[in-house]
């Protein structure tokens, strides 16, 4: 059985609208060797159809069901955990499709939730709110813990650095459902049918791709076109299993 393959796409895959050296032949070559994957992805602005829009639009192939962002993987917690529940939304058309397909109602009136997820639309007035509910009671959810995500232009805030100034004025930590949290590796996996010892987990961050690989018990890919640098890996405890520059470097074959 070929090894299946969980793959970040922010800096992975491609920088904003530029797709990474090789990315494209690495899709190809897990195509043609039988291997099952999956795109999961911290960024919770993009619907699947959206990201499913984007690569092809940049040569790359692939199904809507290959792909699982953050934005799903909230929509799925909140609606475990009060299913018809309502939210305030600060975030882009994933995160509140994700929720309406769970049967959320979106409102700024009392609330049960607050959820932040990445976004460019961010403001004052937008703080001020979320602010005051989580005060009154609503309860605090942001869809991933990253601060920084990359882009062409270089880093820029994600919705770590987004629920921050909320997190100081309320004093409440939100509860946060992407990577590193097991909740999306164990939804990879089981999409894709494999054990955690049959997959490989591709990212270029240490704090939320491989350190979610390392405790779900894969192996691990770091690739350097991201917001890791080389020197940077050993200011963790953890390694990754494998090293590379991008993923057009992957020796799939040779892998398993």
């Amino acid at each position: 059985m070929p090894s299946a393959y969980v793959c970040d796409m922010d800096g992975v895959i491609y920088h904003g609208s530029r797709l990474i050296s090789g990315a494209a032949e690495f899709v190809q070559r897990l195509q043609a060797g039988g291997h099952k994957f999956l795109f999961l992805t911290n960024n919770s602005q993009w619907t699947p159809r959206d990201l499913r829009h984007k690569l092809d639009q940049m040569g790359i192939s692939v199904d809507e069901s290959a792909f699982y962002t953050s934005a799903l993987a909230t929509a799925v917690f909140l609606s475990s955990q009060q299913p018809g529940g309502s939210a305030y939304v600060i975030g882009g058309a994933g995160l509140t499709h994700a929720l309406y397909g769970v049967g959320f109602t979106l409102t700024e009136h009392n609330p049960d939730y607050v959820v932040v997820g990445d976004t460019r639309s961010y403001d004052y007035e937008k703080i001020e709110r979320a602010v005051r509910l989580i005060l009154k009671g609503a309860r605090f959810v942001a869809t991933n813990i990253d601060v920084t995500g990359p882009s062409e232009q270089g880093i820029v805030p994600a919705c770590g650095a987004l629920v921050a100034p909320i997190e100081r004025a309320t004093g409440k930590k939100p509860y946060f459902v992407g990577k590193p949290n097991p909740l999306m590796m164990r939804t990879a996996l089981r999409a894709l049918g494999v054990h955690s010892a049959e997959a490989f987990m591709v990212g270029d961050r240490m704090d939320t791709d491989i350190i979610a690989g390392t405790e779900a018990g894969m192996r691990t890919i770091l690739v350097l076109s991201g917001v890791t640098s080389r020197d940077m890996i050993e200011s963790f405890p953890y390694r990754p299993t494998h090293v590379f520059d991008d993923v057009g470097q992957i020796p799939i074959e040779q892998l398993g």
